[in-house]
């Protein structure tokens, strides 16, 4: 153990180990479970933040369409595991089948789009994320494909080995619901994932999206093609947004075109900016800062508008997105690397604000 991890190291990812299991049963126990679905659903935002740095964080292309692969895999398990055309795949084949098919449009969107970059880049990328909204919205006739705003509902939970994920179960004398199983599911998910991404940025390849990302006409003179590098780009990070998809429609049960509009799109990337773009913790920390703050607010702030005021000054849920709003304002305003940015990060922006001076 001292060879490859130091005591220190090793007594923290302990402590983080045991954190991780007792989570589930102690927000169970204090709050129930709409909380542990709302880690759940932090979780799902750590995978989508993960997939979208990708791209903006490491290969710097703005994308403000990446909900649309999140579309992609969220449909792709509705329609082989539901009533819907009678088809139950396991989940070993959907899965990756949504998967190829988010990294197919990953591929489908870059191609077209691999000589434009700032805001021209944001523009066609957003337009896309609309586009499969709106066919989604309307494959419902002459031949109903997704049920158009209707949804698809009665979609099968993950099944492992005839094992659900769905109700409550015994396991090893543990009570577990449906959440807590997704729970744990969705954390062994989220650490593959996070090596996965860890894996890449110190590879030949991450270090190729660094290069684009610095100066694309200098990457290309040393010999990086960045047609593929930068399609690769897409293609990975669109796979991340259809297996978490996937995951969203069997733990939701029902998936409509409401949950992919523009507005989940632009939320994944404040996650990206807020926390700290290219920084693998600082993602993390900021998908689960904007999935769990929002709730928080969404609790609190009514209980503290009785305790102060005696009575509803203002609609909590106004409130909770002007208090979040203003968060955001003044985070980006006095941390504009993020919460945790990368020394690169870091460095780039110092020495753009001393080029400023």
């Amino acid at each position: 153990m001292s060879k490859w991890l130091s005591p220190k190291s090793f007594f923290g990812i302990v402590l983080i180990t045991a954190a991780l299991v007792a989570l589930p049963f102690v927000l169970g126990m204090g709050g129930g479970q709409a909380w542990v679905r709302i880690v759940n659903f932090a979780i799902l935002y750590i995978f989508l933040a993960l997939g979208l740095n990708i791209v903006v964080g490491f290969a710097g292309l703005l994308d403000l369409g990446y909900i649309a692969f999140y579309a992609v895999g969220a449909y792709t398990w509705a329609l082989l595991a539901s009533p819907h055309f009678g088809l139950h795949f396991p989940v070993w084949a959907i899965l990756p089948i949504g998967a190829v098919l988010a990294c197919f449009f990953g591929v489908v969107l870059g191609s077209p789009t691999l000589k434009l970059r700032g805001d021209y880049l944001a523009i066609v990328t957003l337009g896309f994320g609309e586009i499969v909204r709106i066919f989604l919205n309307n494959l419902n006739a002459p031949v109903n494909i997704t049920n158009g705003p209707q949804g698809i509902t009665l979609i099968d939970p993950v099944s492992i080995g005839g094992f659900r994920f769905s109700g409550t179960s015994e396991i090893f004398g543990l009570s577990l619901t449906g959440p807590q199983k997704y729970y744990f599911l969705l954390v062994a998910l989220a650490i593959l994932v996070i090596i996965i991404n860890l894996r890449l940025q110190h590879s030949r390849i991450g270090r190729a999206w660094q290069a684009i990302r610095e100066d694309e006409i200098a990457a290309k003179a040393v010999g990086i093609n960045t047609r593929n590098i930068k399609l690769l780009a897409f293609a990975m990070g669109a796979s991340f947004g259809g297996i978490a998809g996937g995951i969203f429609s069997a733990m939701q049960g029902f998936v409509s075109p409401e949950s992919f509009s523009l507005i989940e799109s632009i939320m994944v990337l404040a996650m990206v900016v807020l926390g700290g773009m290219g920084h693998i913790p600082g993602v993390i920390l900021g998908a689960v800062l904007l999935s769990v703050l929002p709730e928080v607010l969404r609790y609190g702030v009514g209980p503290l508008q009785m305790a102060l005021f005696g009575k509803m000054l203002i609609d909590p849920e106004s409130l909770r997105m002007l208090i979040f709003g203003l968060a955001l304002v003044l985070v980006m305003r006095f941390k504009p690397a993020g919460l945790w940015p990368s020394p690169e990060r870091k460095r780039e922006l110092s020495e753009a604000t001393r080029g400023s001076v």
